[in-house]
């Protein structure tokens, strides 16, 4: 699977071990943004990270910043994007299975590798069932377009 990863400051240690990681596992990871270490805003690699996802250069994306919140609040400002906020197994598979997630949003101060790890496998594991959730995601991009999702 075609990844981009990325974070703020606060995420850059746990994405360097997890491309490093899914790089090993044989997906094709693009590290978004300067992970130097340096103070970053995290509006800005969330953007750059859903660019890519928006415009198919890759299937999905993995953002970390210290809670998870800002990344995910920016991401989703992207057309196409559907940034989930996970803190555990169960909120990544359903954030795949009912919502169509591609993008994944994670904190780095809060959850372990180990934990980060977890998710990121269910997450990527996990397919999208379709059927009544198909409707609800697409009401998602009825909203994105400006338009009321109840008015059919």
């Amino acid at each position: 699977m075609k990844l981009a990863l990325s974070a703020d400051h606060r995420g850059v240690t746990a994405t360097r071990q997890l491309a490093d990681r899914l790089g090993s596992l044989g997906h094709q990871v693009t590290v978004v943004g300067n992970l130097s270490g340096e103070t970053c805003d995290y509006p800005d690699p969330a953007f750059a990270a859903g660019e890519m996802v928006r415009k198919g250069q890759v299937d999905r994306a993995i953002l970390l910043c210290g809670s998870g919140i800002g990344m995910s609040i920016a991401a989703n400002k992207v057309k196409g994007v559907r940034a989930a906020l996970v803190h555990d197994e169960l909120t990544a598979e359903m954030s795949r299975s009912h919502n169509d997630a591609n993008v994944l949003c994670l904190s780095a101060d809060l959850l372990g590798q180990r934990l980060i790890e977890k998710i990121v496998d269910i997450w990527l594991a996990t397919p999208f069932m379709g059927g009544r959730h198909e409707r609800r995601v697409k009401k998602i991009a009825v909203i994105e377009d400006g338009r009321d999702p109840s008015a059919g």
